[in-house]
């Protein structure tokens, strides 16, 4: 019960750790925010493709439900600057394994309401370009 209050004082005076851990890595911000990316591409930001980038958001980069509001405030507040091109750019020092793993979240998103449309698939092709991805690793077992 103590550790709880002293973590949320802590989090009232230094903000919440995963605001902190996104805006000093931005690798992480650009790798997010194409993720967020891919959740709008169809123009809705809901359903199936939200829960598939909170799951993602979670599982892969231990980002708590209740951290992804101020996470999400966060890129969009400081995100504005970074285009799709520039956060790709980001990544071209990353090993592929990333960039696999990247693109296959960008496709479990796409994929979540069970409905391509056509500027999910172009985001995710190029997005697969430019990553310098063959578009074959996505569908190899990991």
């Amino acid at each position: 019960m103590i550790a709880g209050l002293i973590e949320k004082v802590r989090v009232l005076f230094e903000g919440d750790p995963a605001v902190r851990r996104v805006a000093d890595d931005p690798v992480l911000t650009a790798e997010l925010m194409l993720l967020f990316r891919m959740v709008l591409a169809d123009g809705e930001a809901a359903g199936p493709e939200l829960e598939a980038f909170k799951r993602i958001c979670r599982d892969g980069f231990g980002i708590g439900e209740e951290s992804l509001k101020e996470v999400l405030k966060y890129l969009q507040d400081f995100g504005y600057e970074n285009t799709t091109a520039r956060s790709l750019g980001t990544f071209g020092e990353l090993p592929l394994a990333r960039r696999i793993t990247l693109a296959r979240h960008m496709t479990e998103i796409a994929k979540a309401d069970e409905k391509l449309s056509a500027q999910e698939i172009d985001l995710l092709k190029r997005t697969v370009s430019l990553l310098h991805i063959d578009p074959r690793e996505l569908v190899r077992p990991e």
